[in-house]
């Protein structure tokens, strides 16, 4: 059987071990479009880059 060389942290073995308690990712609904998206993030709705229920950007349409 294989034996560590180096014993390993608390810090180490921890910072491996979170990810398995993390919670899924919290999901909102933006109030302009109805659109499902990441919280505090923008999203893309109809060629329209929305963030906080307002338009950023939009997509250039090449002709």
């Amino acid at each position: 059987m294989a034996h560590p060389k180096r014993k390993t942290s608390k810090t180490r073995r921890d910072k491996r071990r979170t990810n398995i308690k993390s919670t899924p990712a919290t999901l909102s609904v933006c109030p302009t479009t109805g659109e499902t998206h990441l919280r505090h993030r923008a999203h893309w709705h109809e060629g329209k880059l929305y963030y906080k229920g307002k338009v950023y950007a939009e997509k250039e349409i090449e002709a």
